[in-house]
């Protein structure tokens, strides 16, 4: 504010309570308070702000009624004072009511207005956080929902058409970031929507409708029930491997391995992402990719594959398995090398055989395991893994000669 607008008072009722600033395009809630519609929005925006700011009222109707009778007078008196340094405003755009949804909801009915008012649909919920809410308030998530999974029933006049229909309401769903109730809604469909986002993975003409899917179901397994997530069917894993074989971008290959690593720990999913193919992807990612955070992942997830026989076999079976492993200690970060010991040790713990253990030594497994112990660079448990391989295999290695000199000494007793 300037020196020439501290001069002028103010009048209070145009100040908005959030922003304490004049109030651009005032709106008020059901409690009667008025608000400029920036503030409010994004204040609602927030899924844990129920309530009205000032009041503290729980609200039931988050509408937002446009007070037309103060941004006249505000604009009014801007244009007045306008030689003290206060611009007008321009009259804001009218936002989207429920009506107007609901009318292009039925719209999407109409053969030659589907796409259009599916486009139009889209264009309103990337508008606003508002938007997205009342899109969401009025059950448009559902039709959507229904959209995807009976692709073949809009009446679109082409296979390609319904393909491209379903591909905008994807993005649609996504960009709508539903709150828990309205995912949890989709995924009480008896599997349908799980089913019909897979079918959309396997696309291979339209990666942003596969990337979609994936931050979608990855959305949507943070608040699933466990037995939804131990009936996942096998090529749900076959998708999601195909998609980090595809690499997309960075942004859903870590989508796609956060999605496996939430469902990992449930039932056989071990196995069935195993069954996959997942194992030498994941290691073909570590040997390319130089992204932290990434490569933490990756490590994460194959810790959870080699809990179960196949996961180790797999990765023992890689020609640069267990190497590149072993290269990730003290090379990325310390919980890159947390969770790299962890894979070493549940190979060492289950699949140690002659030949493993060999390889273990020839490739330097061993003496880093001695120098974690020398040094404090990744905490008393990892320190205690590594322990805990070396002597599980004392009597193998403990005397080898490929144990460098200077870290024969850390080998515990």
């Amino acid at each position: 504010m300037s020196d020439s607008e501290k001069c002028i008072e103010i009048p209070s009722f145009f100040v908005c309570p959030i922003s304490l600033e004049i109030m651009k395009d005032p709106v008020t809630l059901s409690t009667g308070i008025t608000y400029d519609r920036e503030s409010i929005e994004k204040w609602l925006s927030n899924k844990k702000n129920v309530t009205c700011p000032i009041t503290k009222q729980v609200l039931t109707d988050i509408e937002l009624t446009p007070n037309h009778t103060l941004r006249r007078l505000i604009q009014s008196w801007c244009t007045i004072n306008a030689p003290f340094g206060f611009e007008r405003f321009p009259t804001p755009r009218l936002p989207v009511s429920k009506p107007q949804i609901l009318k292009l909801l039925q719209d999407l009915k109409t053969p030659n207005l589907q796409m259009k008012s599916l486009k139009r649909l889209k264009t309103i919920v990337l508008e606003s956080d508002m938007n997205k809410r009342s899109v969401e308030a009025v059950g448009a998530a559902e039709y959507l929902a229904d959209v995807i999974t009976n692709p073949n029933s809009t009446n679109m006049t082409s296979s390609s058409s319904a393909g491209e229909f379903s591909d905008e309401a994807v993005s649609i769903l996504y960009h709508l970031h539903m709150s828990q109730t309205g995912l949890k809604a989709l995924l009480g469909r008896n599997g349908e929507f799980i089913e019909a986002l897979t079918r959309t993975m396997q696309r291979t003409d339209n990666d942003e409708s596969r990337t979609y899917a994936v931050l979608l179901l990855k959305s949507m397994m943070e608040v699933v029930e466990p037995v939804q997530v131990m009936s996942l069917k096998p090529h749900f894993f076959t998708e999601l491997t195909r998609i980090l074989v595809n690499q997309i971008s960075q942004k859903t290959t870590k989508a796609a391995i956060k999605l496996l690593i939430g469902v990992c720990p449930w039932g056989r999913n071990r196995v069935k992402t195993v069954e996959a193919g997942a194992v030498p992807v994941l290691v073909d990612i570590l040997l390319d990719n130089t992204e932290k955070r990434i490569i933490e992942m990756v490590l994460m997830l194959l810790h959870q594959l080699c809990l179960c026989a196949d996961g180790r076999a797999e990765l023992l079976k890689h020609g640069a398995g267990l190497a590149v492993v072993s290269k990730k200690i003290f090379r990325v970060s310390a919980v890159a090398s947390e969770r790299a010991v962890r894979i070493l040790h549940s190979i060492a713990k289950f699949s140690g055989n002659a030949s493993v253990l060999q390889e273990m030594l020839q490739l330097g497994v061993v003496g880093k395991l001695c120098f974690l112990l020398q040094v404090d660079f990744c905490g008393s448990k990892t320190s205690e893994k590594a322990r805990e391989i070396l002597k599980l295999h004392s009597r193998v290695w403990k005397n080898s000669s490929c144990i460098p000199y200077n870290l024969v000494s850390s080998y515990p007793s």
